[in-house]
């Protein structure tokens, strides 16, 4: 049922992509002197504006599968970013250099906060240049694109709403907590053995205290990585979870419905 669930997710997904004239762009700039490279997604086959979406992938960073992903989450509806918090002299290849690059952001948060609060002021710079509309901002991540993302919110940025998908809860700082603007909804598998009860309970005290609009979701039977296609299981713990992504995602663009909706 897995199996068939997931093949009539991508043939869904191949033929809305036959339809589409699906754009990417690189995005050249620097960060404190640190060489970045992110990419902008969209359809350009839809004209009309839409809300912009910063995404950052899993571990992993920018590559060819991550970036066939934001073109699926972009579809009609989001203009996205993927992106780049690494520095283009790092794209890991596998999980042993993904690891350490991961590692290495965790252990410079200032600097990986300094670097997504980068890739979004690049993404507002595009408004008169791709279908952007302007007025609605949110971001979205993956595993430690998740922390990055929630990140991202507790350093005050412009943001309406940020989505972490199975990301790491954990914070350098909780009193940054008090800096977020946005609306926080975190999906985790419920499974997930990288992300412990107590960084669970923590996260949810996190967000009390600083009278945050919060939502925590919690999915039966799924793992880390439930929301990303191409992961296999090869990294114990981690696997692609077709129903749980299909639901994630629904929940995903309803918060982003909502959220935008408000004046």
């Amino acid at each position: 049922m897995k199996r068939l669930l997931s093949l009539c997710l991508w043939s869904c997904l191949a033929a809305n992509a036959a339809h589409a004239a699906t754009l990417t762009k690189n995005l050249d700039y620097e960060v404190d002197g640190k060489k970045m490279q992110s990419v902008l997604v969209y359809d350009d086959a839809v004209k009309s504006p839409r809300p912009g979406i910063v995404m950052t992938p899993d571990w992993l960073g920018i590559n060819a599968d991550n970036i066939a992903l934001a073109k699926q989450i972009a579809g009609k509806d989001y203009v996205i970013l993927v992106a780049d918090v690494y520095g283009v002299d790092t794209r890991p290849k596998n999980a042993e250099e993904a690891g350490a690059a991961a590692k290495n952001m965790y252990a410079h948060r200032g600097e990986l906060r300094a670097r997504i609060n980068a890739a979004l002021a690049q993404l507002k710079a595009q408004d008169a240049k791709a279908p952007l509309d302007g007025r609605h901002w949110g971001a979205i991540g993956f595993c430690f694109g998740g922390a990055t993302t929630l990140d991202l919110a507790r350093s005050g940025a412009d943001v309406q709403g940020v989505v972490s998908f199975h990301g790491n809860l954990a914070t350098d700082d909780p009193a940054l907590a008090k800096n977020i603007k946005a609306k926080v909804l975190a999906l985790n598998g419920g499974d997930d053995k990288f992300v412990s009860q107590e960084s669970i309970v923590a996260f949810e005290q996190e967000m009390r205290d600083a009278s945050v609009d919060w939502q925590f979701l919690s999915y039966g039977g799924a793992v880390h990585c439930f929301a990303i296609p191409t992961a296999d299981g090869k990294v114990p713990g981690c696997k692609y979870d077709a129903r749980t992504a299909r639901r994630a995602f629904a929940q995903m663009h309803e918060f982003f419905s909502e959220t935008f909706a408000v004046k």
